[in-house]
Protein backbone atom coordinates (compact mmCIF):
# COMPACT_ATOMS: atom_id res chain seq x y z
CA UNK A 1 0.00 0.00 0.00
CA UNK A 2 1.06 3.33 -0.62
CA UNK A 3 0.88 5.75 2.38
CA UNK A 4 -0.58 9.41 2.65
CA UNK A 5 -1.79 11.19 -0.49
CA UNK A 6 -1.91 15.19 0.31
CA UNK A 7 -4.40 16.92 -1.62
CA UNK A 8 -2.01 19.56 -3.83
CA UNK A 9 -2.13 23.29 -2.44
CA UNK A 10 -2.97 25.59 -4.93
CA UNK A 11 -3.95 29.06 -5.25
CA UNK A 12 -7.76 29.16 -4.62
CA UNK A 13 -8.37 31.00 -7.92
CA UNK A 14 -6.37 28.82 -10.34
CA UNK A 15 -8.45 25.92 -8.92
CA UNK A 16 -11.16 27.57 -9.51
CA UNK A 17 -10.54 28.10 -12.97
CA UNK A 18 -9.03 24.37 -13.37
CA UNK A 19 -12.69 22.98 -11.37
CA UNK A 20 -14.65 25.05 -14.37
CA UNK A 21 -12.59 23.96 -17.36
CA UNK A 22 -12.84 19.82 -16.05
CA UNK A 23 -16.48 20.71 -15.22
CA UNK A 24 -17.31 22.50 -18.79
CA UNK A 25 -15.62 19.76 -20.46
CA UNK A 26 -18.36 16.74 -19.13
CA UNK A 27 -21.07 19.76 -19.17
CA UNK A 28 -20.54 19.39 -22.87
CA UNK A 29 -21.32 15.44 -23.14
CA UNK A 30 -24.85 15.93 -22.17
CA UNK A 31 -27.84 16.43 -19.71
CA UNK A 32 -25.62 17.41 -16.22
CA UNK A 33 -25.36 13.99 -14.45
CA UNK A 34 -25.36 15.02 -10.04
CA UNK A 35 -23.42 12.47 -8.54
CA UNK A 36 -23.76 13.84 -5.26
CA UNK A 37 -27.60 12.52 -5.52
CA UNK A 38 -29.34 10.52 -3.89
CA UNK A 39 -28.03 10.78 -0.79
CA UNK A 40 -26.79 7.40 0.48
CA UNK A 41 -27.15 5.65 -3.09
CA UNK A 42 -24.07 3.19 -3.05
CA UNK A 43 -22.36 2.98 -6.38
CA UNK A 44 -21.45 -0.21 -8.54
CA UNK A 45 -18.24 0.54 -6.98
CA UNK A 46 -17.45 0.85 -3.26
CA UNK A 47 -15.45 3.94 -2.29
CA UNK A 48 -12.57 2.30 -0.56
CA UNK A 49 -11.52 0.62 -3.85
CA UNK A 50 -9.03 0.75 -6.23
CA UNK A 51 -11.31 1.66 -8.77
CA UNK A 52 -11.91 5.09 -7.21
CA UNK A 53 -8.48 5.73 -6.84
CA UNK A 54 -7.41 5.57 -10.33
CA UNK A 55 -10.50 7.26 -11.76
CA UNK A 56 -9.90 10.33 -9.50
CA UNK A 57 -6.75 10.97 -11.70
CA UNK A 58 -7.43 12.55 -15.20
CA UNK A 59 -4.28 12.12 -17.10
CA UNK A 60 -4.18 8.72 -16.43
CA UNK A 61 -7.63 8.61 -17.47
CA UNK A 62 -6.92 10.45 -20.73
CA UNK A 63 -3.72 8.52 -21.61
CA UNK A 64 -5.12 5.17 -20.57
CA UNK A 65 -8.29 5.99 -22.94
CA UNK A 66 -6.48 6.54 -25.73
CA UNK A 67 -4.82 3.18 -25.18
CA UNK A 68 -7.79 1.13 -25.22
CA UNK A 69 -8.73 2.80 -28.56
CA UNK A 70 -5.76 1.69 -29.97
CA UNK A 71 -6.04 -1.99 -28.70
CA UNK A 72 -9.66 -2.24 -29.47
CA UNK A 73 -9.25 -0.26 -33.64
CA UNK A 74 -6.58 -3.28 -33.98
CA UNK A 75 -9.47 -5.90 -33.70
CA UNK A 76 -10.73 -5.39 -37.20
CA UNK A 77 -14.92 -6.13 -36.00
CA UNK A 78 -14.56 -3.55 -33.26
CA UNK A 79 -12.58 -0.41 -35.31
CA UNK A 80 -14.93 -0.88 -38.00
CA UNK A 81 -18.04 -1.27 -35.36
CA UNK A 82 -16.61 1.99 -34.24
CA UNK A 83 -15.74 3.92 -37.14
CA UNK A 84 -18.61 3.14 -39.37
CA UNK A 85 -21.26 3.69 -37.03
CA UNK A 86 -19.76 6.74 -34.51
CA UNK A 87 -19.58 10.34 -34.86
CA UNK A 88 -15.78 10.00 -33.73
CA UNK A 89 -14.64 11.66 -37.25
CA UNK A 90 -16.98 14.52 -37.23
CA UNK A 91 -17.31 15.21 -33.61
CA UNK A 92 -14.29 13.29 -32.10
CA UNK A 93 -14.57 16.15 -28.63
CA UNK A 94 -18.41 15.35 -28.38
CA UNK A 95 -17.59 11.57 -28.76
CA UNK A 96 -15.07 11.97 -26.17
CA UNK A 97 -17.02 13.65 -23.53
CA UNK A 98 -19.53 11.39 -23.70
CA UNK A 99 -17.60 8.29 -23.43
CA UNK A 100 -15.73 9.81 -20.54
CA UNK A 101 -18.77 10.82 -18.64
CA UNK A 102 -19.89 7.34 -19.25
CA UNK A 103 -16.89 5.78 -17.79
CA UNK A 104 -17.11 7.87 -14.14
CA UNK A 105 -20.63 7.12 -14.00
CA UNK A 106 -20.05 3.35 -14.26
CA UNK A 107 -17.65 3.89 -11.67
CA UNK A 108 -19.16 6.81 -9.59
CA UNK A 109 -22.69 7.23 -10.27
CA UNK A 110 -25.46 5.98 -7.81
CA UNK A 111 -25.83 2.36 -9.09
CA UNK A 112 -29.75 3.15 -10.02
CA UNK A 113 -28.16 5.82 -12.37
CA UNK A 114 -25.31 4.09 -13.78
CA UNK A 115 -28.16 0.58 -14.48
CA UNK A 116 -30.17 3.62 -16.21
CA UNK A 117 -27.37 4.64 -18.00
CA UNK A 118 -25.57 1.23 -19.39
CA UNK A 119 -29.35 -0.25 -20.29
CA UNK A 120 -29.28 2.78 -22.80
CA UNK A 121 -25.84 1.93 -24.21
CA UNK A 122 -27.31 -1.87 -24.65
CA UNK A 123 -29.78 -0.62 -26.17
CA UNK A 124 -28.19 1.84 -28.17
CA UNK A 125 -25.77 -0.96 -29.18
CA UNK A 126 -28.09 -3.60 -29.91
CA UNK A 127 -28.79 -1.79 -33.36
CA UNK A 128 -24.77 -1.49 -34.14
CA UNK A 129 -24.56 -4.13 -37.09
CA UNK A 130 -22.30 -4.23 -40.05
CA UNK A 131 -19.77 -5.98 -41.86
CA UNK A 132 -16.47 -5.14 -41.61
CA UNK A 133 -14.13 -3.95 -44.98
CA UNK A 134 -12.86 -7.68 -44.76
CA UNK A 135 -16.55 -8.47 -45.11
CA UNK A 136 -17.01 -9.88 -41.80
CA UNK A 137 -20.47 -9.97 -40.33
CA UNK A 138 -20.04 -7.91 -36.74
CA UNK A 139 -22.55 -7.31 -33.86
CA UNK A 140 -22.00 -4.37 -31.25
CA UNK A 141 -23.41 -6.84 -28.41
CA UNK A 142 -21.08 -9.66 -29.34
CA UNK A 143 -20.05 -11.06 -26.14
CA UNK A 144 -16.39 -11.86 -27.64
CA UNK A 145 -16.46 -8.02 -28.31
CA UNK A 146 -17.57 -6.70 -25.27
CA UNK A 147 -15.11 -8.70 -23.48
CA UNK A 148 -12.59 -7.24 -25.74
CA UNK A 149 -13.58 -3.68 -25.33
CA UNK A 150 -14.18 -4.07 -21.33
CA UNK A 151 -10.67 -5.65 -21.21
CA UNK A 152 -8.84 -2.84 -23.31
CA UNK A 153 -10.24 -0.48 -21.12
CA UNK A 154 -9.09 -1.95 -17.58
CA UNK A 155 -5.61 -2.28 -19.39
CA UNK A 156 -5.25 1.20 -20.70
CA UNK A 157 -6.82 3.13 -17.37
CA UNK A 158 -4.72 0.25 -15.01
CA UNK A 159 -1.67 0.34 -16.82
CA UNK A 160 -1.57 4.32 -17.63
CA UNK A 161 -2.00 4.50 -13.42
CA UNK A 162 0.34 2.35 -12.94
CA UNK A 163 3.01 3.24 -15.29
CA UNK A 164 2.73 7.42 -14.68
CA UNK A 165 0.69 8.04 -11.62
CA UNK A 166 1.80 5.63 -8.92
CA UNK A 167 2.85 2.01 -9.38
CA UNK A 168 0.14 -0.21 -8.46
CA UNK A 169 0.67 -3.86 -6.12
CA UNK A 170 -0.48 -7.27 -7.72
CA UNK A 171 -3.01 -7.32 -5.44
CA UNK A 172 -4.26 -3.83 -6.66
CA UNK A 173 -4.14 -4.69 -10.40
CA UNK A 174 -5.98 -7.57 -9.53
CA UNK A 175 -8.67 -5.88 -7.56
CA UNK A 176 -8.88 -3.01 -9.84
CA UNK A 177 -9.73 -5.99 -12.45
CA UNK A 178 -12.42 -7.35 -10.38
CA UNK A 179 -13.80 -4.27 -9.15
CA UNK A 180 -15.28 -3.58 -13.11
CA UNK A 181 -17.08 -7.05 -12.97
CA UNK A 182 -20.65 -5.46 -12.11
CA UNK A 183 -20.48 -3.04 -14.43
CA UNK A 184 -19.28 -5.03 -16.88
CA UNK A 185 -21.77 -8.13 -16.96
CA UNK A 186 -24.48 -5.14 -16.98
CA UNK A 187 -22.88 -4.50 -20.28
CA UNK A 188 -22.92 -8.04 -21.71
CA UNK A 189 -19.16 -8.58 -20.99
CA UNK A 190 -19.67 -11.28 -18.84
CA UNK A 191 -16.07 -13.17 -19.56
CA UNK A 192 -13.86 -9.95 -19.63
CA UNK A 193 -10.76 -10.96 -16.96
CA UNK A 194 -11.33 -10.34 -13.76
CA UNK A 195 -7.73 -10.85 -13.12
CA UNK A 196 -4.08 -9.65 -14.40
CA UNK A 197 -3.49 -13.30 -15.53
CA UNK A 198 -6.64 -13.88 -17.05
CA UNK A 199 -5.70 -10.15 -19.25
CA UNK A 200 -2.73 -11.57 -20.54
CA UNK A 201 -4.47 -14.55 -21.23
CA UNK A 202 -6.69 -13.08 -23.35
CA UNK A 203 -4.55 -10.44 -24.89
CA UNK A 204 -2.30 -14.16 -25.92
CA UNK A 205 -5.63 -15.39 -27.38
CA UNK A 206 -6.40 -12.50 -29.67
CA UNK A 207 -2.57 -11.94 -30.91
CA UNK A 208 -3.80 -13.41 -34.47
CA UNK A 209 -6.98 -10.92 -35.04
CA UNK A 210 -4.64 -7.88 -33.59
CA UNK A 211 -4.24 -6.38 -37.01
CA UNK A 212 -2.50 -2.89 -38.76
CA UNK A 213 -4.95 -0.34 -40.41
CA UNK A 214 -4.48 3.37 -41.55
CA UNK A 215 -7.63 4.08 -39.07
CA UNK A 216 -5.27 3.63 -35.95
CA UNK A 217 -3.09 6.65 -37.73
CA UNK A 218 -6.10 8.39 -38.84
CA UNK A 219 -7.38 8.53 -34.84
CA UNK A 220 -4.25 9.63 -33.60
CA UNK A 221 -4.12 12.32 -36.23
CA UNK A 222 -7.60 13.41 -35.10
CA UNK A 223 -6.59 13.25 -31.30
CA UNK A 224 -4.00 15.39 -31.84
CA UNK A 225 -5.80 17.95 -33.45
CA UNK A 226 -8.92 18.14 -31.21
CA UNK A 227 -8.80 20.74 -28.52
CA UNK A 228 -9.09 17.81 -25.91
CA UNK A 229 -7.43 19.71 -23.28
CA UNK A 230 -7.66 22.89 -21.75
CA UNK A 231 -6.28 25.75 -23.59
CA UNK A 232 -3.11 25.56 -21.02
CA UNK A 233 -2.53 22.08 -21.03
CA UNK A 234 -2.71 21.69 -24.77
CA UNK A 235 1.07 21.65 -25.16
CA UNK A 236 0.87 18.24 -23.20
CA UNK A 237 -1.55 16.70 -25.77
CA UNK A 238 0.92 15.13 -27.90
CA UNK A 239 2.77 13.67 -25.37
CA UNK A 240 -0.56 11.89 -23.39
CA UNK A 241 -0.95 10.42 -26.80
CA UNK A 242 2.56 9.55 -27.12
CA UNK A 243 2.66 7.85 -23.78
CA UNK A 244 -0.78 6.06 -24.75
CA UNK A 245 0.95 4.67 -27.48
CA UNK A 246 3.84 3.09 -24.86
CA UNK A 247 1.46 1.16 -23.43
CA UNK A 248 0.86 -0.72 -25.76
CA UNK A 249 3.02 -4.21 -25.72
CA UNK A 250 5.79 -3.96 -27.86
CA UNK A 251 4.65 -6.36 -30.10
CA UNK A 252 1.46 -4.81 -31.15
CA UNK A 253 3.07 -1.39 -31.47
CA UNK A 254 5.57 -3.25 -33.98
CA UNK A 255 2.59 -4.66 -35.27
CA UNK A 256 0.89 -1.09 -36.02
CA UNK A 257 3.37 0.27 -37.35
CA UNK A 258 3.88 2.89 -34.64
CA UNK A 259 7.22 3.91 -34.59
CA UNK A 260 10.12 6.32 -33.26
CA UNK A 261 8.13 9.06 -33.99
CA UNK A 262 5.83 7.89 -31.28
CA UNK A 263 8.49 6.99 -28.69
CA UNK A 264 8.48 9.74 -25.05
CA UNK A 265 12.01 11.08 -24.99
CA UNK A 266 13.44 10.75 -21.43
CA UNK A 267 11.99 14.41 -20.59
CA UNK A 268 9.11 14.02 -21.85
CA UNK A 269 8.47 10.88 -20.15
CA UNK A 270 9.67 12.70 -17.09
CA UNK A 271 7.37 15.36 -17.49
CA UNK A 272 4.26 12.94 -18.13
CA UNK A 273 4.73 11.27 -14.68
CA UNK A 274 5.01 14.91 -13.14
CA UNK A 275 1.42 15.75 -14.90
CA UNK A 276 0.10 12.24 -13.92
CA UNK A 277 1.49 12.56 -9.86
CA UNK A 278 -0.18 16.24 -9.79
CA UNK A 279 -3.35 15.06 -11.04
CA UNK A 280 -3.07 12.50 -8.18
CA UNK A 281 -2.88 15.56 -5.43
CA UNK A 282 -5.12 18.15 -7.32
CA UNK A 283 -8.75 18.32 -5.89
CA UNK A 284 -11.57 19.45 -8.17
CA UNK A 285 -14.57 19.67 -6.06
CA UNK A 286 -17.40 19.68 -8.64
CA UNK A 287 -16.12 16.54 -10.40
CA UNK A 288 -17.79 12.96 -9.68
CA UNK A 289 -15.36 11.71 -7.44
CA UNK A 290 -15.71 14.76 -5.03
CA UNK A 291 -19.30 14.82 -5.53
CA UNK A 292 -19.75 11.34 -5.28
CA UNK A 293 -17.65 11.23 -1.98
CA UNK A 294 -20.46 13.75 -0.72
CA UNK A 295 -23.62 11.39 -1.58
CA UNK A 296 -22.02 8.83 0.81
CA UNK A 297 -21.36 11.27 3.39
CA UNK A 298 -17.67 10.87 2.74
CA UNK A 299 -15.24 14.39 3.03
CA UNK A 300 -14.41 15.97 0.12
CA UNK A 301 -10.38 14.64 0.42
CA UNK A 302 -11.62 11.31 1.47
CA UNK A 303 -9.62 10.03 -1.82
CA UNK A 304 -6.55 11.92 -1.42
CA UNK A 305 -6.00 11.68 2.63
CA UNK A 306 -7.16 7.80 2.76
CA UNK A 307 -3.66 5.31 3.12
CA UNK A 308 -3.75 3.76 -0.36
Amino acid sequence: MIGHADVLPIPRLLAGRLDAAASAFLAEAGPRIDFSQPPGEAALVPADSVSWRIFKNQVALFIGGVTAVLLEMAEPKVRDGVWQHSSFRTDALKRMQRTGLAALMTVYGARSQAEKMIAGVVSRHGRVTGRTTDGEAYEANDTELLDWVQATASYGFMRAYHIYAAPLTQTERDAFLAEAKPAAELYGAAGAPTSERQLDALMEQKKERLVPSPVVFEFLDIMSRVPALPALARPLQILFLKAAVELLPPWLRARLGLGRQWSLSFLERQTVKVAAATADRLLLRSLPPVQSCRRLGLPDDYLYRRAH
